[in-house]
């Protein structure tokens, strides 16, 4: 099974629709399957009463004021999805509100992604689920108590959707990654399961990939010091190559079980790397073999196999051997010491 590996721009462009253009641009060379934007309609989602997440260094001063820098007009978001066909990447949007799902219904998106506060948002939810199209639902801030009750809710409406495993936190900490949901996730909702990452690493979603994470989402930046929310949470455009490289690999690997049950395709190097008997000093005829007498040299097959060296252990020499002789068998008495 291919991972669906989505690299989300959010609000990185800053609201500058040629800086959005030059995301896509960037992300077509990594190798990742989706590109996911937010969209954002602040009359429908926010209010002057909302808080700062984080203050940044902008001339905003509300949050209001953000969401409202950060909207596309319909056509910008219709030229937003053909660049991304024309790159031959999927083009993803998370709505945050039930405006927000008729634009997109407008642009053009093949399915939806909840952002982890929206995961109790019924409403949102119903509208997302009258579209009849797939739903990724991140459960960052989410209780399994909670989710019991979006699942639910979305399984009464024949919802087709899928769970990641997510953290709130900008930037998570390995201690925050929670990579242990991942299987209990499975297990609790029988529904694909993936991984929704913060960390600002690679390796948060390389391992999430390992545990069975069939989704991975990071966000995307160009520098890390930039001056959005996400920032110091994204991955640069060499670290999301080099993530994708990684993970191919590991799908590559699970897609291709070994059989330690069959060593047969071994035959030729066991012969190589492994060794036989042999003695380690001068021996006479007549010597009573213990363990300090032996070694181990390569080829296999020229002694007697390293393994059964306690079978020789007190046995008595029948010719002499010298310094590093190969040990046979035949150079041993069958009756011990006697």
């Amino acid at each position: 099974m291919k991972t669906l590996i989505i690299a989300e721009i959010a609000q990185a462009h800053e609201g500058d629709i040629d800086f959005a253009h030059r995301y896509i641009d960037a992300l077509a060379s990594t190798g990742v399957d989706v590109i996911k934007f937010q969209t954002h309609i602040a009359a429908a989602e926010s209010s002057l009463y909302e808080p700062f997440r984080v203050k940044m260094a902008t001339d905003d001063k509300t949050r209001f004021d953000y969401w409202k820098r950060m909207e596309f007009t319909l056509d910008q978001w219709k030229e937003l999805k053909q660049h991304c066909n024309k790159v031959g990447l999927e083009f993803m949007s998370s709505p945050f509100s039930n405006a927000a799902v008729d634009l997109l219904e407008e642009v053009g998106v093949k399915r939806y992604k909840v952002g982890s506060g929206e995961v109790s948002n019924f409403v949102l939810l119903e509208k997302l689920v009258q579209t009849k199209k797939p739903i990724i639902i991140s459960s960052g801030m989410s209780s399994y108590d909670e989710l019991d009750k979006t699942v639910e809710f979305l399984k009464k409406k024949k919802a087709n959707y899928s769970i990641l495993q997510c953290t709130t936190s900008y930037p998570a900490s390995p201690e925050q990654w929670g990579l242990n949901v991942i299987s209990e996730l499975k297990q609790r909702y029988q529904v694909p399961v993936g991984f929704s990452d913060h960390s600002s690493s690679i390796e948060a979603c390389i391992a999430a990939v390992a545990l069975g994470a069939e989704i991975i989402e990071f966000h995307a930046v160009f520098d890390k010091n930039s001056t959005g929310p996400d920032a110091k949470s994204s991955l640069t455009m060499n670290e999301i190559s080099q993530l994708v490289k990684a993970v191919r690999a590991i799908e590559m690997a699970k897609n291709n079980p070994i059989d330690k049950t069959d060593n047969s395709t071994f035959t030729d190097l066991k012969q190589i790397f492994e060794k036989s008997l042999a003695v380690n000093k001068d021996l006479k005829e007549g010597h009573i073999l213990t363990f300090d007498d032996l070694e181990t040299k390569k080829p296999k097959g020229y002694g007697m196999d390293a393994s059964k060296f306690e079978l020789i252990i007190g046995k008595k020499l029948k010719r002499d051997l010298m310094q590093w002789d190969f040990l046979n068998e035949g150079d041993v008495s069958s009756t011990g010491s006697d």
